[in-house]
């Protein structure tokens, strides 16, 4: 599956290898699916979704010996299986979300120890390691003590997941991932709206947030030379409920019923794995029902080349996602090839148009949203004229490289943090003070 998050940290890790910074990108559970240039090759896959999930059920499993992990860690057998991988459910993996957060006290604690012996193997010690989203920071207490450096937690729609588990590990999770967060020198957000909920949920005081948006390689991303004929409403994200494929289907719906636009298209594009199929040929009957499905079209898991070419099909944009969205990498695409965007007035999609400085919110109902897409589809021309401005603002404010050099600003106060705390605790040993650790831990907020 395409992953958003995996998206983001590898167009991360290309701009900050492009800058000369020596980065080092772990792939974990399954080899990442990418519509670019791969940044985790000739790197093992940690915490392998089988030795995982092994380990989670089987007690004697977590105690077999190495060569038994190795045979079914193998990158083959990973590779067969992330081809027939499903989409994770929270409902299915409460216990697991649970035990990962445990960290070394975890079922999974064997594998943290091969994560943390293969990183002090590289020739050069880290300045800082970075976990891409708060559901690893069971891992956060462990790599500090052992690699002797700060840790920093980028944040990514967690809320939803930890939500959507059942209530038997809802609350508990909390409690860790509070308990956990304190270890954490800095969260990293992808908006200010997700700072805010995530600051709430983990008890983070503002001193170990900071706000840095989420950027795309532009590269390609061009308007079509005309018009698109006949006019067409456009998503573009995970073939889900989640993302608000149905309420975009009922949208749709409600523009035919109207019928002020004749003959426009609705096109689908985005990850569809086996697990969102079932939930696709709901919405098609629906619009077999509607009599409208002839206007329909689908387009799976593109390649990025297929991506941009569909983008460019496109008059307007909307994926109305409703779950709380912390940013939303399609909305910053579809605008920065030049289409207007229609949005829910909810989470960070205000927040993105505000920035951009363009972009239409809508209350998130079929009816509101169809009177705030109407105008574009009637008008395409003025559409691509208005989609042209958002364009340059998009190219501005959600470059890569814009992003790389606000990370790197946050990576050098970590370390920075993290070396006075350092010389703080050596001074006071120094001196006389209590401290007798030999490796005494500085301040989480270091």
């Amino acid at each position: 599956m395409f992953c958003g998050g995996c998206l983001r940290d590898n167009a991360l890790v290309t701009a900050l290898r492009a800058r000369d910074h020596n980065v080092l990108m772990i792939p974990l559970y399954l080899p990442l699916t990418l519509d670019e240039p791969d940044q985790t090759a000739g790197t093992p896959t940690f915490y392998n979704g089988i030795n995982v999930y092994l380990e989670q059920k089987y007690k004697l499993f977590r105690k077999g010996p190495r060569w038994l992990h190795d045979l079914v860690a193998s990158p083959r057998l990973l590779r067969m299986l992330s081809k027939r991988a499903v989409k994770t459910r929270p409902t299915e993996v409460g216990d697991l979300t649970l035990s990962m957060l445990e960290g070394e006290s975890g079922n999974q604690s064997r594998e943290l120890d091969l994560l943390i012996e293969y990183l002090q193997m590289q020739p050069e010690k880290p300045d800082v390691v970075v976990l891409s989203n708060a559901l690893m920071m069971g891992m956060v207490r462990k790599l500090r003590r052992e690699l002797d450096v700060p840790v920093v937690v980028t944040l990514q729609g967690e809320d939803w997941f930890v939500n959507s588990l059942p209530d038997a590990f809802r609350d508990r999770c909390w409690q860790l991932m509070v308990h956990r967060a304190q270890e954490v020198d800095m969260f990293v957000s992808p908006s200010q709206y997700y700072a805010a909920e995530m600051m709430r949920y983990l008890h983070v005081e503002p001193e170990r947030m900071r706000i840095v948006h989420n950027g795309i390689s532009l590269e390609g991303y061009m308007q079509a030379a005309v018009a698109p004929h006949p006019p067409s409403l456009g998503y573009f994200a995970r073939m889900c409920e989640e993302k608000g494929l149905g309420l975009l289907v009922d949208t749709f719906i409600e523009l035919k019923r109207r019928d002020r636009v004749p003959h426009f298209k609705l096109r689908v594009g985005g990850g569809c794995g086996p697990g969102d199929e079932p939930y696709v040929e709901e919405l098609k009957s629906k619009m077999r029902k509607a009599k409208c499905l002839k206007d329909a079209e689908f387009y799976p898991n593109l390649s990025r080349g297929d991506k941009l070419a569909f983008f460019r099909q496109l008059t307007v944009f909307c994926t109305p996602a409703m779950y709380g969205e912390s940013f939303g990498l399609y909305l910053i695409e579809a605008m920065a090839a030049g289409i207007p965007a229609v949005q829910p007035n909810t989470a960070a999609f205000p927040e993105i148009f505000e920035t951009i400085g363009g972009g239409t919110l809508a209350e998130p109902n079929p009816v509101a949203l169809a009177s705030a897409i109407e105008p574009f589809l009637r008008d395409p021309n003025g559409a691509r004229e208005y989609g042209e401005r958002v364009r340059a603002n998009t190219h501005n404010h959600f470059g890569v490289e814009l992003m790389a050099e606000r990370m790197v600003a946050v990576y050098e106060e970590a370390s920075d943090g993290w070396r006075a705390a350092r010389e703080a605790a050596r001074r006071e040993t120094d001196d006389g003070g209590l401290a007798t650790d030999e490796n005494p831990e500085p301040a989480a907020n270091a």
